[in-house]
């Protein structure tokens, strides 16, 4: 995708997980969109020690070759991430597997040392919450949406189910299902931009001089 010059979040990246079974019209959407405002799009996955892998859509069969590796996002990296997105379909439940029973998976790892990151917006849509089951930590007493089959579950994780599309809270965003892409994503591009613009706000106050310090001579 060509970035657009100029716009709203140029120079910012976001992350987005993928696996197989992915909703081709929800990743289609994110590609377009964030390009559309200036921002990078960086696609991860658990690459089992392969360069890339090419992974088929939920419904149209797809393909789409991610060449991004989560297991090799350290912690400065991730925090130049301006979100970390966990789409719908099945990708989260794909990335949620773990070798020895009772492990956390690299994707869930990664997902919560972004939650100790407020400055990483997450941004977690339908059954994305799957990725989550593992560290119910992360969202216990927190506000938030998920597709209707995970209701029951975000509230055995104490998270609080909120019926609506889209649901902020903090650093956290949470979108219904797959179709609401589009809320979403206006969604994360707004609070993004709103981010940046109050970092650069408070970056241009702390650099110049506070006029009431500055004495003149007679």
């Amino acid at each position: 995708m060509i970035l657009r010059d100029g716009g709203r979040l140029a120079g910012r990246t976001v992350a987005i997980l993928m696996e197989t079974d992915y909703v081709e019209p929800e990743i289609d959407y994110y590609q377009r969109r964030f390009a559309e405002e200036g921002a990078r799009v960086e696609f991860l996955t658990r690459l089992w020690g392969q360069s890339s892998i090419t992974f088929s859509g939920h419904e149209y069969r797809l393909p789409f070759t991610v060449d991004g590796d989560l297991e090799a996002v350290d912690d400065e990296r991730l925090r130049g991430y301006d979100a970390l997105i966990v789409p719908g379909g099945m990708v989260s439940d794909r990335l949620r597997y773990a070798e020895r029973p009772g492990d956390l998976a690299p994707a869930t790892r990664l997902l919560e040392r972004a939650f100790a990151e407020p400055s990483v917006l997450k941004g977690i849509v339908c059954h994305g919450m799957w990725l989550v089951a593992p560290i119910p930590h992360t969202v216990a007493g927190r506000p938030l949406t998920c597709h209707n089959n995970l209701i029951a579950d975000v509230r055995n994780m104490g998270a609080v189910y909120t019926d609506q599309d889209v649901v902020v809270n903090g650093d956290l965003v949470t979108a219904r299902s797959a179709d609401h892409c589009h809320l979403f994503a206006r969604t994360m591009i707004d609070l993004i931009a709103a981010r940046v613009a109050t970092r650069d706000t408070r970056w241009w106050r702390s650099a110049v001089p506070n006029a009431r310090r500055v004495r003149h001579g007679n």
